[in-house]
C-alpha cells in the first residue's frame, strides 16, 4: 500500500509507474504469505497450538490470517510512509525492501529443513532484491531530473519556487 499511495504525488511518470507495478506485485505478496501461513496452520491440533506459543494468537484469531509483526505488532497504515517528496519516498522504499530481504534472510535460516516454506520464501526473498534495484534505478532518474546534482534541501516535486530551485547560489546549492 506504501507504493501504490506514493504514485499519486510522484510528478515523473516512469518512477510511479514503477511504484504502481511494485505496489500490485507486493499485493500478490501478501496473499502468498497469508496462503503459506494457512497451510501451516490449518490442521494444527490444539496441543500444537499450545505448544508452539500459537495459542495467544489463536484466542483472539482462531487460524485466521490477521497480519502482524513477528512480535504481534499487527499492521497499521503507519506502514505506508508516504512524504510526497519522491527522493524522501525513495529513498524510505529502498529501506523498506532492504528490511523485507532481511527479514526473509532470517526466515531462511529458520526454514532450511522445511523445503516447501523455504522455496516461497526464496522466491519472495529473490524479488525484494529486484525491488530495492528498480527503487534505486527510480531515484537515479528523479535525481537526474533535479537541476542541480548535489544534494537537495527542498522537495523537487513541490517546492517550485524554493530560493535554491530559482536563484540556486544564493543557498549554496550549486557552489563549485
Amino acid at each position: 500500500m506504501r507504493y501504490l499511495s506514493q504514485r499519486y504525488s510522484m510528478k515523473n511518470d516512469k518512477v510511479a509507474g514503477v511504484l504502481t507495478d511494485i505496489g500490485t506485485e507486493e499485493l500478490g505478496h501478501g496473499e502468498i504469505v497469508c496462503a503459506l501461513i494457512y497451510q501451516l496452520t490449518k490442521n494444527l491440533s490444539m496441543e500444537e497450538i499450545e505448544k508452539s506459543g500459537f495459542d495467544k494468537y489463536y484466542v483472539d484469531h482462531t487460524l485466521g490470517i490477521w497480519p502482524q509483526s513477528a512480535g504481534g505488532v499487527p499492521f497499521n497504515a503507519c506502514e505506508f510512509a508516504v512524504k510526497g517528496d519522491p527522493i524522501t519516498d525513495l529513498f524510505e522504499d529502498m529501506a523498506a525492501e532492504q528490511k523485507a530481504r532481511t527479514t526473509y534472510d532470517n526466515l531462511l535460516r529458520l526454514t532450511k529443513d522445511h523445503p516447501d516454506v523455504y522455496e516461497v520464501i526464496k522466491f519472495l526473498r529473490a524479488r525484494e532484491v529486484v525491488h530495492f534495484q528498480r527503487f534505486g534505478e527510480s531515484l537515479r532518474i528523479v535525481q537526474d531530473e533535479l537541476n542541480a546534482k548535489d544534494f537537495y534541501a527542498f522537495n523537487p516535486d513541490f517546492d517550485t519556487t524554493a530560493t535554491c530551485v530559482n536563484k540556486p547560489n544564493d543557498c549554496g546549492c550549486n557552489k563549485a
